[in-house]
């Protein structure tokens, strides 16, 4: 495809207008103010008469089958919204369930210009299949809940583990990874999580864990780990000697802070969940200075609920400000670059992320002549404060169109939507 006269946000994410943007294969060609002279070996001209193109969003922190879940488990403090709630709703699905569940969150990401997330849950081979199909791309991770000391590989979960490092990682030509987990450091013990991050590190894969997301989490770990915090804690057992995903990390001081930066984890954070959940506002900005690598997520549909990134970049750039009561706090740039190429790094994909040549397309272009986004005194505040998903009119991923002006051209949207509605129906009445 060669997008014709197009508005972009560049690779230092800066705002330029009347660009060409090439792509060949999976990967970004050629950008420049000039036509390229050899135009025709880009195959369909699009035309960018009042539209925007730039990197597309990469989800740090889901649980993609919880589109089952939007609008079940509401007003409910965070316990009680797990156990009473989502857990004897997901102890009835099942791998099928998943899939189709997964396919939805899929299409609503991609409809949102999300072309890859980090995904927590279960079932591993029917998401990687929902991912594959729909052509886009995930981390995905099994997630251990465990409260008996005994090595991971004495638990049922290890077979899944061990077959997503077999079959998963690398599925769709490199599209799909498989990284270690735990769910949390309240849902594990000493014993079996320092099993699964010695496993992470012998089969050289990533870490992704629910890390000091509620004040009283913070104060249970303290009690039971001879004063240490989850991220101490999680440093003591050697989860941070591989790359790692801290998600929330809302209840964290200067020393956590200092630690994450240390090992260069990311900190996923999930606006949106935090506030719905009432489990605080995550010092973003103080982790921004101190130079954590900060992306953003959405979090599953119980806590957010929809899959929206433009709104999560809207409330990291907004909550700052006001909870700390400096208006100064997280420019658009920062916000913009937690929605994208943080969000890349994170996954472990260096060649994403940015509109540059040689990097992989994937891209989104957003519809940038409606009311909302005149007129244009700051393109990036526009986008951050003004965008919504609903802007995006097309979605590439790895130089493919999975997304195009209310189609997706590689799944049959009203039959997973079918699909979503009646298997909802039935663990609903299962739990009757």
């Amino acid at each position: 495809m060669l997008f014709k006269d197009i508005a972009i946000i560049d690779e230092s994410l800066d705002y330029k207008e009347h660009q060409w943007v090439g792509i060949l294969g999976d990967a970004i060609d050629y950008i420049g103010a000039e036509e390229p002279a050899d135009a025709a070996r880009y195959g369909e001209v699009y035309d960018g008469s009042g539209k925007m193109l730039m990197s597309a969003f990469y989800n740090a922190h889901s649980h993609a089958p919880m589109t089952l879940l939007r609008g079940y488990a509401e007003n409910l403090p965070l316990q009680a919204w797990l156990e009473q709630k989502c857990w004897p709703f997901e102890g009835k699905m099942t791998g099928e369930d998943n899939y189709w569940a997964t396919l939805l969150a899929g299409a609503e990401m991609l409809r949102y210009g999300v072309v890859s997330f980090s995904d927590m849950y279960y079932h591993t081979p029917a998401r990687a299949k929902a991912v594959d199909e729909i052509g886009m791309k995930a981390n995905l991770c099994t997630s251990p809940i465990a409260f008996e000391p005994k090595p991971i590989q004495e638990y049922d979960v290890f077979s899944e583990m061990e077959d997503g490092v077999a079959n998963v990682d690398g599925m769709a030509g490199g599209r799909i990874k498989f990284e270690g987990c735990i769910h949390a450091e309240y849902t594990n013990n000493d014993v079996t999580a320092k099993s699964v991050f010695d496993w992470a590190k012998a089969n050289n894969a990533r870490m992704h864990v629910h890390v000091s997301e509620t004040e009283s989490e913070v104060a249970g770990c303290r009690e039971r780990h001879d004063g240490m915090s989850p991220v101490q804690w999680l440093e003591s057992l050697g989860a941070f000697d591989v790359p790692a995903i801290a998600a929330h990390c809302v209840w964290v001081d200067d020393d956590d802070i200092a630690i994450l930066a240390k090992h260069g984890v990311t900190v996923a954070h999930n606006p949106a969940s935090n506030m719905k959940l009432s489990s605080g506002f995550a010092p973003v900005a103080k982790m921004i200075d101190a130079g954590v690598n900060v992306a953003l997520g959405t979090d599953g549909m119980a806590s957010n609920n929809n899959h929206d990134m433009f709104q999560d970049m809207y409330l990291m750039a907004l909550l700052p400000k006001g909870s700390q009561l400096d208006p100064t706090l997280i420019t658009p740039k920062q916000a913009l670059n937690a929605a994208t190429r943080a969000g890349a790094l994170a996954q472990g994909r260096e060649d994403c992320g940015l509109l540059k040549e040689g990097f992989k397309a994937d891209l989104c272009v957003l519809d940038v002549s409606g009311t909302s986004w005149c007129p244009v005194n700051d393109m990036l505040t526009n986008v951050v404060y003004a965008g919504h998903g609903s802007d995006v009119v097309l979605t590439m991923c790895d130089g493919e169109v999975v997304y195009r002006d209310g189609s997706w051209p590689k799944i049959d949207i009203e039959r997973v939507k079918s699909e979503v509605v009646e298997r909802t129906k039935r663990i609903q009445a299962e739990l009757a």
